[in-house]
């Protein structure tokens, strides 16, 4: 995204000033408002200012500058896994993580007149495919935009009853269009989760559950990842995500994004971290936060 449409910009300069006032309690976000993003905003630290950013990268920018004292920034989804280049920005941005949020993404069809009137929905490629089967039995041709809640700003900018939006109830409620259908996503799991991130790391009391995450790069020899993890096996360390991404078109030694429930305070914590680095090039802790739903 690189501007919002006129509708949307008159929010963004309206949340920016009372960002401004208040620039330690601002939470920043990528993306128009209305956005999924907003929409964690909103459910992990309500009350606070939200402040809309074009980019991730803008978003993390704004904590590192004081602009915002948090920002809060999707790093998966249920249906889609790895949202990209999040692995890339956290560790360059030198924020820790201080918490995580999940945010159960319901998709609406909006518009400006009714369900009947709409012969195509503009919205993220992602969101579409999300919606094919109900916009396919609606006879509602997808149209590909680069933000959900942009793609709602633009059909109340353009004012065409015949275009509607996949977006927000959120989304709905701030560009003034009717809701033509909710929860029109074909899967109902839906679900995006979202880390909060701040300059500083903050303590977490004492007998909260929490997850540490961190990057790692494994050693270009045999078996490194499996002598890297086997002291989160025999220190009974519970890993609940591992995922491998190569940097720089490099095809050589792999980095990986892991969390892993406890502290590095713990003691077996502690020692797998210890057996970790020793069997790899380099470790770089991103946080330790409270937990905020139980892993199966």
């Amino acid at each position: 995204m690189t501007s919002y449409s006129p509708c949307a910009a008159a929010l963004v300069a309206a949340m920016e000033s009372a960002a401004a006032v208040d620039p330690a309690a601002a939470v920043a976000f990528q993306g128009a408002p209305g956005a999924d993003s907003h929409q964690a905003v909103r459910e992990a630290v309500p009350g606070r200012p939200a402040l809309p950013c074009v980019a991730f990268e803008d978003a993390m920018e704004a904590v590192q500058t004081g602009r915002a004292g948090r920002a809060v920034i999707p790093i998966e989804n249920s249906l889609h896994g790895r949202v990209a280049d999040v692995h890339f920005l956290l560790p360059e941005a030198g924020l820790h993580i201080v918490g995580e949020h999940f945010v159960r993404v319901r998709h609406c069809l909006l518009g400006l007149g009714t369900l009947a009137e709409v012969r195509a929905a503009q919205s993220h490629p992602q969101a579409l495919g999300q919606c094919r089967q109900r916009l396919r039995g609606w006879g509602i041709e997808p149209i590909g935009y680069f933000d959900t809640a942009g793609a709602a700003a633009a059909v109340a900018d353009v004012g065409d009853l015949s275009r509607g939006a996949v977006a927000s109830k959120l989304a709905a409620e701030l560009y003034g269009l009717n809701v033509l259908g909710e929860g029109i996503e074909d899967a109902d799991h839906n679900t995006t989760r979202f880390v909060i991130l701040a300059r500083e790391p903050e303590p977490v009391a004492d007998g909260v559950p929490v997850m540490t995450s961190f990057l790692f790069q494994t050693r270009n020899v045999p078996a490194s990842l499996f002598k890297a993890l086997g002291g989160f096996a025999t220190n009974g360390v519970n890993m609940t995500k591992l995922e491998s991404y190569l940097r720089d078109g490099s095809f050589s030694a792999a980095e990986f994004y892991a969390d892993i429930e406890g502290a590095p305070a713990d003691v077996g914590v502690a020692l797998a971290l210890e057996e970790l680095a020793f069997h790899t090039k380099w470790v770089k802790l991103l946080g330790t936060y409270p937990r905020a739903r139980a892993r199966d």
